[in-house]
């Protein structure tokens, strides 16, 4: 009898005396009649969106899995990506295990270090541990963004954790025309392009299904978990005019009526109870009929593009479970689709936006901009996310979005379990109350494989979740989860037992500044067992069960690592700002060669809020050598330095929105040449983005100067990367092609100073007194 609470698991061998000489040893295998496991997560989706639950973007596919096992209406999710995706991974509150927020906002405190513990094992880890296939396709968010690099270390990697192989993208978010992809720890781009027809979503799924049929093919007795995790429906909305046009006029009513709409599907389905009300309106967010007729035509684009996304996505769906269907492996499948991470989200801002960083760093996108170049959205020139009006009705019938952690609009989301050779109801609705931490739990109880005691010799911290099986197969079997904490950015609440106490802090299309004293916040209280939606607070009524619930919120806080609370949203996607670690901590020179590729925005030199020079020696073949030199970023945020008809140029790309060229006149002769940039930052310490000035030089002579009324603050983008001769993915500048944009001579080394000669000197008194110290 093998022992499974302790892995790896100790295989008996001939020189371990636990088997007779001669023997072949045997593989681990999980228990008889373990089955495949296939869990979908859709990103971004609300609980009002999908068809199954009444929204509508039609998704047949996900109806068709509804069909054939069971939808759970009262589901919950953390309220943002990383922490939903820990989670969901490790069967803990998301603070319990280093991630209280996303990990480009970690910093040093415990429960938002980013950092997963060894004591909390993934699904993968377990599953793999006890015999199965692991394969992990899609987004990737729980990697700490330092090492994210060539260095890594590559144990919070995706392979790091459990998974024999994976193929997706590390971070928030994705373009899906032009990804940049990882095959394991390798970095790779797509050889398709979108005029070719390549789209991300596509990709994945191709690769799910090889990776799936591959296993099946070699070893078909040996049981598979495949984690597909879509970058869709998260911003950018990209998607074909093909899928787009099917939605055409079917918003033009705009939101409110939609939620009127959405509403009477739901409760015609059974999703949610007769009773049920639309919770009320978001302060501050226009009614449709407040739009004027601008507005309206650039709004109801937006959904209409959302909508052929999440269809397009779920054909992806479909795709994969015909390949299931076909290798005759469908029936003993468990398939668990959790639509969305978090609720719809509302980080488009109140206008919606086709450039995400401007509204991410405090700007509002410009409404008439949007209207004139409409007919990009969802293409590869667009970076699109719908106005917060549509977030609202995409979280029907409930309040709030994304990031707030308060209310059921951010932590609601639909669910769908299949197992036909398991489940023996088919197309009923489950209404136990159930969270992200109880899938993992749920998984084990179906493969018949325990909980780890010990991982790698490490003891393991209790999983927090607990089995829905029990629900499988009993429509009224009381609710097995009692109490749940909510906490994201400093909104919170609290679930016991029907009742809901809460406090909204912050506004998620607000994310730079302040939101106020947290014991100013006011508690809700709402009563979800006659008022599912929370729609009429009761706080007023009942102010002795507020205040236990209160008492209880400040207990799980305490227990799960959520104090001290942090507000602070986009400031803490810049380390030095958040405080956490600097891949490159005080270092402020720093060469890279040609072969330097794919750093993320945390393995990059930190260029933003201060000065620097870039000196780049290169040697030209040809007197019209172009490409470039070296460059981060994108055509959404970013910089680069480059030549185009043998003339060098500097492009400076604040939010997509301000771009700002100093090009030289003199065409470089064949040779070597030292090309340097020199940029002054002019704003004060306390003015993150201020304006700056640019001089450009070629072999010491001037050739060109320039002045940039805005920088970029915080981060220049979530899915583009810094590269030494070549800037992958889209291009800063239109100057040059996207991917054809290689420099034509050879890039010998990139050297950077970071910071003025007063920051440096400072800089080394700091090194000086530290070493003094050591």
């Amino acid at each position: 009898m093998i022992d499974r609470t302790r892995l790896p698991i100790d295989i008996p061998t001939p020189t371990s005396g636990a088997v007779p000489p001669g023997t072949p040893v045997q593989p681990v295998r999980p228990p008889s009649g373990a089955p495949h496991v296939l869990l979908i997560l859709v990103d971004d989706m609300g609980f009002g969106a999908p068809s199954p639950f009444g929204g509508p973007c039609r998704m047949p596919n996900a109806e068709r899995l509804a069909g054939r096992g069971l939808r759970y209406n009262q589901f919950h999710v953390t309220s943002l990506c990383s922490p939903s995706r820990q989670a969901l991974l490790t069967g803990r509150n998301h603070h319990s295990v280093g991630m209280g927020v996303t990990t480009e906002m970690a910093t040093s405190q415990p429960g938002y270090s980013g950092f997963r513990p060894a004591s909390a094992a993934t699904i993968a880890q377990t599953l793999s541990g006890n015999g199965y296939s692991t394969a992990a396709f899609g987004k990737w968010h729980q990697t700490p963004p330092a090492e994210v690099s060539p260095s890594g270390p590559f144990d919070r990697w995706p392979t790091g954790e459990g998974f024999d192989h994976f193929y997706g993208f590390m971070g928030a978010e994705m373009n899906h025309w032009y990804p940049q992809l990882y095959t394991d720890t390798t970095p790779i781009e797509p050889e398709q392009r979108p005029e070719d027809g390549y789209h991300l979503s596509e990709d994945l799924v191709d690769r799910a299904a090889e990776w799936i049929r591959r296993q099946h093919e070699v070893t078909p007795d040996k049981p598979t978990f495949t984690y597909l995790a879509f970058g869709a429906t998260h911003g950018p909305f990209h998607v074909s005019e093909e899928y787009r046009e099917r939605y055409a006029g079917q918003f033009d009513d705009g939101w409110d009526v939609q939620r009127e709409k959405t509403l009477a599907e739901q409760k015609r389905l059974g999703i949610v109870p007769p009773e049920t009300e639309l919770a009320p309106w978001v302060d501050g967010v226009p009614h449709w009929d407040e739009l004027d007729e601008r507005e309206r035509r650039v709004s109801a684009r937006f959904m209409e593009t959302y909508a052929g996304f999440a269809e397009h996505t779920d054909a992806q769906i479909g795709r994969l479970l015909d390949e299931l269907d076909d290798t005759g492996v469908l029936d003993d499948t468990v398939v668990v689709l959790i639509l969305g991470d978090n609720g719809a989200t509302g980080e488009g801002g109140i206008e919606g936006t086709m450039r995400e960083h401007l509204v991410g760093h405090g700007f509002a996108d410009d409404v008439a901009w949007m209207d004139e170049h409409l007919d990009e959205l969802g293409g590869p020139r667009s970076y699109g996310i719908y106005p917060v009006g549509w977030a609202l009705a995409m979280n029907t019938p409930y309040q709030w979005t994304k990031q707030v952690a308060s209310h059921y609009g951010g932590t609601r989301d639909g669910m769908v379990v299949s197992w036909p050779n398991g489940i023996e109801a088919q197309g009923e609705i489950r209404s136990q109350w159930h969270h992200l931490i109880d899938i993992l739990p749920t998984l084990l109880d179906v493969a018949r494989v325990p909980e780890p005691e010990t991982v790698n010799g490490v003891p393991q911290q209790p999983i927090e979740g607990v089995s829905m099986r029990y629900s499988f197969d009993d429509a009224e079997a009381a609710d097995r989860r009692r109490t749940q904490y909510f906490e994201m950015v400093g909104n919170r609440g609290i679930y016991h037992e029907g009742w809901t106490a809460v406090a909204q802090h912050g506004i998620p299309w607000q994310m730079v500044g302040g939101h106020g004293p947290f014991e100013d916040d006011k508690w809700e209280l709402y009563d979800t067992r006659v008022d599912p939606s929370q729609a009429h607070d009761v706080a007023d009524a009942e102010p002795e069960r507020l205040a236990e619930l209160q008492r209880l919120f400040q207990s799980e806080a305490e227990r799960y690592q959520v104090l001290p609370l942090d507000d602070r949203v986009t400031e803490r996607e810049n380390p030095q700002i958040a405080g956490r670690l600097d891949l490159h901590g005080d270092r402020t020179e720093m060469t890279f060669g040609p072969a330097t590729a794919r750093l993320g925005e945390e393995a990059a030199p930190n260029v933003k809020n201060r000065s620097h020079t870039v000196t780049a020696d290169l040697t030209c073949a040809t007197a019209a050598d172009d490409g470039v030199i070296v460059a981060q970023g994108g055509r959404f945020g970013g910089w680069s330095l480059y030549c185009t008809g043998g003339r060098v140029g500097y492009a400076y790309n604040c939010y997509g929105a301000d771009l700002t060229t100093v090009e030289g006149e003199t065409v470089l002769a064949p040779g070597d040449h030292r090309v340097v940039v020199e940029f002054d930052y002019l704003g004060a310490d306390e003015e993150p983005g201020g304006p700056a000035e640019v001089r450009l030089l070629v072999d010491g002579a001037p050739v060109g100067t320039g002045r940039i009324g805005r920088t970029t603050a915080y981060y220049f983008a979530f899915d583009e990367t810094f590269n030494v001769g070549v800037d992958r993915g889209t291009p800063v500048t239109d100057a040059y092609e996207a991917i054809d944009n290689r420099f034509g001579g050879k890039v010998s080394r990139v050297h950077f100073t970071l910071g003025s000669e007063s920051e440096q000197a400072e800089t080394r008194r700091r090194q000086a007194l530290k070493l003094a110290d050591d």
